[in-house]
């Protein structure tokens, strides 16, 4: 064809450039589209210059012979795709009997190498129509036996194929002597502890790489203790599966990097978690008398999965008492951490069933506030609440009609949710308890009315909102376009983080807009003081304790429970409001019962408000009221 080509060429009909692809695509028959994938020419029409294709969703396509120059691909007969259109039995007969021989013929395909997810989407469904996983198991084993394969740690490698054989051993010390760092070593020593049982002399490896191993972890045991322990653990390991005498005098064991007074959660956080449950027990046996003080000073610092590691351990031994006095203790003063909390949500056993109650949804939602922008807390116990339908209910069904009514409007204050999932989860409070309806109801459309603020609070949030939307979004913004352009998004960390922070960002620029649209601006100058009122400080006995406390009332933003600053908002500023001196009133705070009377009502007045300070938000673009 290549002379029907040229005379093509000669006539204009096509470039000369294009003359030696167009004799490839029309010698080899087969092709591939960067769109359309493989297809197999079935004419070329030398009248009007241009081929006939079979694609695989376009059979009969026609296209014109200088654009196919420019976008085909020309692919041989031995090609895997070619051999699934002209042989696709024999193909699904080697992936039943001889692995090896498909994976040569799709690596040879590609150049020699390929990646995991290319050798699947090869052949699963046609080639392979049963379990994948269960086929790529049992191929894998095989590669990892034949000198003819790599194998690499990482599924985003490439699998590479090479002519010259080279023997297990040779290749196990090879990938081994290739990791950088000993946190890669250690991972290279165990995906060759694997292959052990197929080594005929195990010693010389294990020695070889025991030796390396205790190299490195010598400068280790400080400064990283946690990969120091990783090493040690697979070290043993291959030791064992050789057969080797026991260690050495000399050489660092578990029980001397426990012995540099570490904390122990920061160690185990440095370990896979495969190796956490080793990892203590060799904790346990080199601190016999205070290991368990220190699994429970780590409980509220670790993610919730070491969190549960920890308190099994615990358990386990007989220690389950000082764990629920510990997590008691915790969740009173508010300061277990949200991966703890969700832990203990999902735990929800019996054992812990005089802790599991309106408490720990109080702590829950102090943990999710402290949370809110750290950009390293996930949202996972934001998520388990939302997700677990029973589980607010019941952490409430042991408290008393007062204590519900105040997490209500906890709830109904808390940032930590969007207005739909608020309503979601007091949805569930009302379908269990329906007197709380009518406070909802209440509540809700007072809150959407209107928000009292103090001008300095006001001007803060503004600045907040300024600061999101000028300066933290549009960095958001571009940090997600450098990690985007770091390749893969299935395996890029940097670009899930980047996009985490930016549903953070935009649900606080939601919050922020919704609350200053219905804010309003005050000095709080006139504020009546016959009554209780924003804008008022108010000195009161404390009838339980015969001693004297003030507070000053502001607005909605404003606390200082240092200075005995409230928010009109609050629970304590509700229970006052509209009451006379003289009167007493009696309302829950934490589960008591607090009686107070009013001696002296006072106006206070705050900054004045800014000239240029309006009292309400414009957003861009702008948002409607919520």
């Amino acid at each position: 064809m290549r002379e029907e080509f040229e005379k093509l060429a000669a006539a204009g009909k096509i470039r000369a450039a294009h003359i030696e692809t167009l004799s490839q695509l029309t010698q080899q028959g087969y092709c591939i589209h960067r769109s359309w994938g493989f297809g197999k020419i079935k004419m070329v029409d030398t009248v009007f210059a241009r081929f006939t294709i079979d694609f695989l969703n376009k059979p009969g396509h026609t296209m014109d012979l200088g654009f196919a120059a420019e976008s085909l691909k020309a692919i041989d007969q031995s090609h895997v795709m070619a051999r699934k259109f002209s042989d696709l039995e024999g193909l699904r007969q080697m992936a039943a009997l001889h692995h090896l021989d498909l994976i040569k013929v799709v690596l040879q395909s590609f150049g020699g190498k390929a990646t995991l997810d290319q050798i699947q989407q090869v052949l699963v469904p046609d080639v392979i129509r049963d379990d994948w996983k269960k086929w790529w198991e049992a191929a894998k084993r095989e590669l990892k036996k034949d000198g003819h394969f790599t194998v690499p740690t990482k599924k985003t490698d490439p699998i590479i194929y090479q002519a010259k054989e080279v023997a297990l051993p040779e290749r196990l010390w090879a990938d081994f002597k290739a990791a950088k760092g000993l946190k890669a070593k250690a991972a290279a020593a165990g995906e060759a502890l694997k292959s052990f049982p197929d080594l005929d002399n195990k010693a010389d490896l294990a020695n070889q790489i025991t030796a390396a191993l205790n190299a490195e972890i010598t400068t280790h045991q400080r400064t990283q203790p946690g990969v120091a322990l990783e090493a040690i653990f697979v070290r043993d390991e291959i030791r064992q599966a050789a057969g080797l005498p026991a260690p050495t005098e000399g050489e660092i064991t578990p029980a001397n990097v426990w012995a540099q007074d570490l904390r122990v959660g920061q160690a185990l956080e440095g370990i896979p978690a495969a190796k956490h449950q080793k990892a203590l027990q060799s904790f346990k046996e080199a601190n016999p008398a205070l290991w368990h003080e220190a699994l429970l000073a780590a409980i509220n610092t670790v993610p919730a999965k070491v969190v549960g590691e920890c308190a099994e351990t615990l358990i386990e031994h007989g220690k389950l008492q000082q764990l629920k006095d510990t997590l008691a203790a915790l969740i009173s003063r508010h300061i277990a951490t949200s991966d703890l909390l969700h832990w203990l949500a999902k735990e929800r056993s019996d054992s812990f069933a005089d802790i599991l109650g309106p408490e720990v949804f109080r702590a829950m939602l102090s943990a999710m506030e402290r949370d809110q922008f750290n950009e390293k807390k996930s949202n996972k116990l934001r998520d388990y609440i939302l997700d677990d339908q029973s589980l607010l209910v019941e952490l409430i069904g042991s408290a008393d009609f007062e204590v519900i009514k105040d997490l209500t409007r906890a709830l109904q204050l808390s940032p930590c949710f969007d207005d739909m999932d608020k309503r979601s989860l007091l949805a569930r409070i009302v379908k269990s308890y329906p007197a709380v309806q009518s406070l909802i109801s209440g509540e809700q459309t007072k809150q959407d009315a209107s928000l009292i603020v103090s001008w300095e609070s006001l001007e803060k949030r503004k600045n907040e909102y300024t600061e999101l939307v000028q300066k933290k979004i549009p960095a958001n913004s571009k940090e997600i376009a450098v990690a985007r352009s770091y390749g893969d998004l299935r395996e890029n960390h940097e670009y899930k983080a980047a996009k985490e922070m930016q549903k953070i960002l935009m649900r606080r620029k939601g919050e922020l807009e919704s609350q200053l649209v219905r804010a309003r601006g005050t000095d709080f100058a006139g504020a009546r003081t016959e009554v209780v009122s924003p804008g008022t400080r108010v000195r009161v006995t404390d009838l339980n304790a015969s001693h004297a406390e003030t507070f000053t009332i502001l607005g909605a933003w404003d606390t200082d429970p240092d200075k005995g600053v409230i928010s009109y908002l609050t629970p304590l500023a509700q229970a006052l409001l509209n009451k006379k001196v003289g009167e007493q009133v009696e309302f829950d705070m934490d589960g008591s019962k607090k009686r107070y009377r009013i001696e002296v009502i006072e106006a206070v007045n705050t900054a004045p408000a800014p000239s240029n300070t309006p009292a309400q938000l414009a957003p861009e673009p702008a948002v409607a009221p919520a």
